[in-house]
């Protein structure tokens, strides 16, 4: 699976040293289109403030000029349609027909056209399979909803499909699975572009999770057995783990505290959060890292203890491989 960086490159490029350019995201509506699916993309990059400036200028666009409603009944207030797509940073695709339907020619070259201007084209659950019709993710690895897995793999045989990721990210690339991995793919790329505090300000605000990495499983394969009673607390020991993120945390420790064998904990714990204890608490501690570096002046080294780090190289080789930047570079990006 790849989780490249995305490259903040896109036409209305910004950052807190430049001045405060909008980033031009372009939603797909289409006639009978889920209203969930069409709300995530809007909920998210409409709700996004710093202080009184608005980073995202949403406009929903289709495919043709006529009234649309969706799966609900309700008017759609289409701004645009595909000749618009020329100005668009980000693209979304939120969904698409479970039908299947190819999607139209002039869609799909509106697409290839966007994406050869700069944009990034995202497809969301189905919206995935109208990415995957511009030939551009030929060679790349993608994902979608994983009810849709085999169809995607005949249809499209060309491209690399992993049916566990919540969502696969590549430069100018985006493809997730299905229902709430939207929402956690979208939340990825508003911390992408403007920072582990504003997305997780945001995150707040929507009362959800605010950070889910690609990497975590769409569903789990068995049931997840029964709890024992003297451990429905598995997540109370990871709420006092997650208070204490910097500490060390031995695997065999965390499973003795919450009265289970190691194999029986890391089985419930990946069954819960679709990884294991350590990807986890990696994870946190780089999240915690990412604030730190965009909110304080402290050194690097300083940034590495203070995330629960053993070592500032350590550090420095997590933050590489998870980001594909170094602190200092992240820094440089999202620091004032």
């Amino acid at each position: 699976m790849c989780n490249t960086v995305l490259k903040v490159t896109f036409r209305s490029n910004w950052d807190s040293g430049m001045d405060k350019k909008r980033f031009k995201v372009m939603v797909l509506a289409f006639d009978g289109i889920s209203a969930f699916h069409l709300s995530v993309p809007c909920l998210v990059f409409e709700e996004v403030f710093i202080g009184d400036y608005q980073p995202f200028e949403l406009t929903l666009f289709s495919m043709t000029e006529k009234a649309l409603k969706n799966s609900h009944g309700f008017s759609l207030a289409v701004e645009a349609q595909l000749e618009a797509l020329v100005e668009a940073d980000i693209v979304i695709i939120p969904s698409w027909p479970s039908s299947m339907p190819s999607a139209p020619a002039s869609l799909i070259e509106a697409l290839q056209l966007a994406h050869s201007n700069g944009a990034l084209l995202v497809g969301l659950c189905l919206g995935a399979f109208v990415i995957a019709e511009t030939g551009l993710l030929n060679g790349l690895t993608a994902t979608t909803h994983w009810a849709f897995s085999d169809r995607f793999k005949a249809q499209f045989p060309q491209v690399i499909f992993d049916s566990e990721p919540l969502f696969i990210e590549h430069e100018q690339l985006l493809t997730s699975a299905g229902v709430a991995a939207a929402l956690d793919c979208c939340l990825h790329l508003v911390r992408r572009l403007l920072g582990t505090e504003v997305a997780a300000n945001l995150a707040r605000s929507m009362v959800t999770a605010p950070f889910r990495s690609g990497g975590q499983q769409q569903y789990i394969p068995i049931p997840i057995p029964k709890m024992p009673e003297s451990q429905t607390s598995l997540t109370l020991v990871m709420e006092s783990i997650s208070s204490q993120i910097t500490q060390a945390h031995n695997i065999d420790d965390v499973a003795l505290r919450c009265a289970m064998s190691r194999r029986t904990f890391t089985r419930h714990f990946r069954a819960i959060y679709g990884c294991s204890f350590n990807e986890w608490l990696l994870n946190q501690r780089l999240e915690l890292s990412q604030t730190l570096l965009e909110t304080t002046s402290n050194s690097v080294a300083l940034v590495a203890e203070l995330s629960g780090f053993g070592s500032e190289s350590v550090y420095r080789k997590h933050f590489k491989q998870a980001f594909k930047v170094s602190p200092s570079q992240w820094r440089h990006t999202f620091y004032g």
